[in-house]
């Protein structure tokens, strides 16, 4: 019979070439998301630079020119031109109101209380009749229902 230890054992020397490969994976992964990284903070110092080139020529060259002067579309060179103006500011809420300007029907009052249904005339009850009426109970909710 097989002990602890050499079941141990076999089972350490079959995951060994599965965590070699998960951790070569891992660490590739690991290795270009920081390239990306650093790639995409290099491609927003240009962006911004191509920005600011385009906003210090706005006297002396007009988009569609650069655009076809350079190939560059021009959906490209506007995108990096209007990156640098500050997001236009949010207006601020006056005090107390909603986000939207109507009353959706749910939210609105009655402009008059709705009438409740109409009595319905019971005949007297004699003493006979027990004194928690749950036995007309039915009857009753159906009268009100109706």
């Amino acid at each position: 019979m097989t002990t602890n230890d050499e079941i141990g054992r076999r089972v350490s020397a079959n995951d060994v070439p599965l965590t070699e490969q998960r951790t070569s994976v891992a660490q590739r992964v690991g290795d270009l998301a920081q390239q990306r990284a650093s790639v995409a903070h290099q491609l927003a110092a240009i962006e911004h630079q191509l920005g600011e080139v385009l906003a210090d020529s706005a006297g002396i060259i007009r988009i569609d020119e650069l655009a076809e002067f350079t190939d560059v579309p021009a959906d490209d060179l506007t995108r990096w031109l209007d990156a640098l103006k500050p997001a236009p500011a949010k207006r601020k809420k006056a005090p107390g109101t909603t986000s939207g300007t109507k009353r959706t029907v749910a939210e609105r009052k009655p402009s008059t209380p709705p009438t409740p249904p109409p009595a319905k005339e019971s005949a007297p009850r004699g003493p006979s009749e027990r004194a928690d009426h749950a036995g007309d109970m039915p009857e009753r909710a159906m009268a009100q229902v109706s």
